[in-house]
C-alpha cells in the first residue's frame, strides 16, 4: 500500500479508527512526522491533538539508525544488538543520550508554546506516527502514554514491517496498521511524498487542532464544527556555511581552485545513447544479486525548466551522480532524494540505489563493511558506464557509511571519479584508502554534530586530493534543521559543477 503523502496516510488511518471516536479518544502524535498523520486523525474523531516528545538514540556516526529511544518521564529503550554491532564505545552512546535528553526537553517546550499537556489519565490514547522501522521510538512512546495514566492504548500507524508490527503488541492494547510489507526497507519508500515535517508546521498543526477543537466543543458537550483547514507550512531562511579547505598538492601551494557555481561541461557529440529514466536492476557479484535503482537521466526540457536556467546545458546530462547511502537507510532516503532532485533541475543525472538486498540487509554486520559496499559501488559505476556509453562524468554522493564506501571506490586505480561529496559523512572508515582518493572531495557537515565534526576533520588531514571541509552551522546529523538540507544540496551542486 503506498501513501501519496503524510496527509493522505492520515486520513485513510483515520477510516480504521472510526469506531473509536464514542470512547472520547485523545489523539497524540509523534513530533515530527507522526503530527502530520495525527492531525487528520484527531480532527476526523472529533479529538484533541497533543504530542508525546520522543527522542531517538542514533549511533553516533549514522544517527538514521536508531539503537534506542528515550521519551518524557524517563522512559527508555535499548536494543543491545545494534549497540554491539555499531561497535561504538559507552562513552559515545552515553553523549547521545545527553544530547537527545536536552533536545527531548526543548522539543517539549517549543511545541506546547507554554499550553499545559492534555491530562491522559483514564483516557483512551490513539498514538499515531508516520510508519514504524524498529521499533525502539513507539515502545518508548507507549511507555510515556501508560506512564502518564492511559487506560488504553491504541498505537496506529501507516506501514510497518510485520515483526515489528507483532512485537509492539506486548506494548500497546491495539495495534493498528494499514500495511505490513514483507519487503520492508524503510518507512520513506511506502510514501510518494515523505519531505521533513519542519518544527513550524508541527506547532501550526498543533495549535490549528487546538483551536479547532476548542471552538468545537466551548460551552457544549456534543455539537461538531468545522475545523479549521490545515496551515501551509511558511519558509525557513537558509543557513551560511563555513568552509575549512585544503588545496590539493601542487608546485604552487599558494594556489587554491575551490569550487565555484558555473555551468557543468557538455560532453559534446560524443556521448552515447542514454537508457530511459526510471527503475533499474543492477546485476554485481558476478550476476548472483541484483540491486534496485533509480535512475534519472534530465534531458534539454528538464535544462530549460531548472530553476532560472542555473547554466545547465542543453541536451544528455553531462554528469551522473550515483548515490550511496548510509546503514540503516536506503535508495528511497528522503534526504537524499530531496538533493537528487536539486541536482535533477540543474541538468545533472543521478542513480539511486540499494547497496544491499533486503536479504541482505537483515544482517547488521553487512551495513558496517565497508570494503565490501564500497567494491559493489565500484559494481555499479562499470555497469552505468556501459549502460550510457561512458561519455558522461560520474560523481559520487555518499551519506554516513556510504561516504565511506564512496571514497573507497574512488581510490581504486582507475576509478576515474570526477568529484565526490560527503553529507554528515564517515569518511574516516575509509582508512589508510583516504590517501589514494584522488577525486576532488567535498566533506559537508552540520556544526553541531560535534564527533562526526572531529572524524570528518582527522580525515581531511590525510587527503591529499584537493578537498574542502564545509561547516553548516547550527545543522545537526540528519540536517533536519530549516534551510540546512537545501544548504546540502547547493554546495553539492556547485561542487559537482565545478568538477565535471
Amino acid at each position: 500500500m503506498w501513501f501519496n503523502d503524510r496527509t493522505d496516510a492520515g486520513r485513510r488511518l483515520a477510516g480504521r479508527l472510526e469506531e473509536l471516536r464514542s470512547e472520547r479518544p485523545i489523539v497524540v502524535g509523534l513530533p515530527r512526522g507522526g503530527v502530520p498523520v495525527a492531525f487528520e486523525v484527531a480532527r476526523a474523531l472529533d479529538a484533541p491533538l497533543d504530542v508525546i516528545i520522543v527522542r531517538k538514540l542514533g549511533v553516533p556516526y549514522h544517527r538514521e539508525l536508531g539503537f534506542g529511544a528515550i521519551g518524557e518521564g524517563g522512559a527508555r529503550v535499548v536494543h543491545e544488538d545494534i549497540v554491539r554491532m555499531s561497535r561504538v564505545d559507552q562513552a559515545d552512546l552515553a553523549e547521545v543520550e545527553r544530547t537527545e535528553e536536552a533536545e527531548l526537553g526543548r522539543q517539549a517546550e517549543r511545541f506546547r508554546g507554554g499550553r499545559e499537556r492534555i491530562p491522559l489519565s483514564g483516557r483512551v490514547v490513539i498514538l499515531v506516527d508516520d510508519g514504524i522501522a524498529t521499533g525502539a521510538t513507539a515502545e518508548a512512546a507507549c511507555r510515556v502514554a501508560r506512564a502518564q495514566g492511559a487506560a488504553r492504548v491504541v498505537l496506529a500507524v501507516p506501514v510497518a514491517p510485520p515483526d515489528a508490527a507483532a512485537a509492539l503488541r506486548a506494548e500497546a492494547d491495539e495495534v493498528v496498521c494499514l500495511s505490513t510489507p514483507s519487503d520492508f526497507f524503510a518507512v520513506g519508500e511506502w510514501y510518494r511524498d515523505f519531505s521533513q515535517t519542519s518544527d513550524s508546521e508541527v506547532m501550526e498543526l498543533l495549535h490549528a487542532a487546538a483551536a479547532a477543537y476548542g471552538e468545537t466543543h466551548a460551552g457544549t458537550s456534543g455539537d461538531t464544527a468545522t475545523p479549521e483547514p490545515r496551515p501551509e507550512p511558511h519558509a525557513e531562511p537558509k543557513p551560511e556555511p563555513v568552509a575549512e579547505s585544503n588545496p590539493p598538492p601542487s608546485p604552487n601551494p599558494g594556489s587554491n581552485p575551490g569550487p565555484h557555481p558555473g555551468p557543468a561541461v557538455n560532453p559534446g557529440p560524443g556521448a552515447g545513447p542514454a537508457p530511459a529514466s526510471g527503475p533499474v536492476r543492477i546485476p554485481v557479484e558476478g550476476g548472483t544479486v541484483e540491486l534496485a535503482g533509480d535512475l534519472e537521466l534530465p534531458g534539454a526540457e528538464t535544462a530549460a525548466r531548472s530553476e532560472g536556467g542555473e547554466g545547465a546545458p542543453a541536451g544528455p546530462a553531462p554528469a551522473i551522480v550515483v548515490f550511496a547511502h548510509g546503514s540503516g537507510s536506503s535508495r528511497h532516503s528522503p534526504r537524499n532524494r530531496s538533493v537528487a532532485e536539486r541536482l535533477n533541475r540543474a541538468g545533472l543525472g543521478t542513480l539511486l540505489f540499494d547497496l544491499l538486498t533486503a536479504e541482505e540487509e537483515i544482517d547488521r554486520a553487512n551495513v558496517f563493511d565497508i570494503e565490501t559496499l564500497g567494491r559493489r559501488l565500484a559494481e555499479v559505476t562499470r555497469w552505468l558506464r556501459t549502460e550510457t556509453g561512458g561519455a558522461q562524468a560520474v560523481c559520487y554522493f555518499g551519506a554516513s557509511t556510504g561516504a565511506a564506501a564512496a571514497l573507497r571506490a574512488a581510490a581504486a586505480p582507475g576509478a576515474d571519479i570526477a568529484a565526490v561529496v560527503s553529507r554528515g559523512g564517515r569518511p574516516d572508515l575509509a582508512g589508510e584508502r583516504l590517501a589514494d582518493v584522488t577525486a576532488p572531495t567535498l566533506l559537508i557537515v552540520g556544526g553541531r554534530d560535534e564527533t562526526v565534526l572531529d572524524l570528518n576533520r582527522q580525515a581531511q588531514a590525510q587527503l591529499r586530493c584537493e578537498n574542502r571541509l564545509t561547516v553548516v552551522p547550527g545543522a545537526t546529523h540528519l540536517f533536519e534543521e530549516p534551510g540546512a538540507l537545501r544548504k546540502v544540496a547547493d554546495l553539492a551542486w556547485e561542487w559537482f559543477s565545478a568538477h565535471s
